[in-house]
């Protein structure tokens, strides 16, 4: 596997969101008891999940390919990282919002880890079913159009997971109630 890169996108700053927060309170994030919360909230949690893994997955290509690892070693360092990176997002927004360290770890491990799993399962298995998509260099477009194909696809399969999830007060309602 000669990747050096995997994901790219934008995400949800959890500093600036508990600024809102204190200003207006939960409203509009359906966390409330019984409620559902909204698609943009979804919305903006996946794409904060997604960055984290993003990175992670990027920085773990491109260390695995310098040391000319094979595919199953890049992949294992980059799912890793994706999550390193996906969990430590959330871990500086909530500590930043008053938590203390090992709490933060908590929240962080509980408003992240099925978004990150299912994101990590959709990406690489779209990335394994493409044809030499594996064996593909990062200046072949063969690689950025599986990888960013498998963005979209890990996209679309996680929103709607983490709509129900933040509609039941689980994954990234759990960071909100820190705030």
């Amino acid at each position: 596997m000669n990747h050096t890169a995997r994901h790219t996108t934008t995400g949800h700053d959890h500093a600036t969101h508990a600024v809102h927060e204190g200003q207006h309170g939960h409203a509009g994030h359906g966390t409330d008891a019984g409620a559902g919360a909204s698609w943009g909230t979804a919305v903006k949690a996946t794409l904060h999940c997604l960055t984290g893994c993003a990175i992670g997955e990027i920085l773990g290509m491109v260390i695995g390919t310098a040391l000319m690892w094979g595919n199953v070693p890049t992949m294992i360092l980059a799912i890793t990282l994706a999550f390193l990176f996906g969990y430590s997002f959330t871990l500086f927004a909530v500590i930043r919002a008053g938590l203390g360290f090992k709490r933060a770890i908590a929240v962080a491990f509980a408003a992240d880890t099925v978004s990150i799993a299912v994101m990590e399962t959709v990406d690489n298995g779209i990335i394994a079913l493409v044809p030499g998509a594996m064996d593909a260099h990062l200046s072949d477009a063969l690689f950025w159009s599986a990888l960013l194909g498998g963005f979209v696809v890990a996209f679309l399969v996680t929103t709607p997971i983490n709509k129900w999830m933040i509609g039941r007060g689980k994954g990234h309602a759990v960071v909100h109630a820190h705030h």
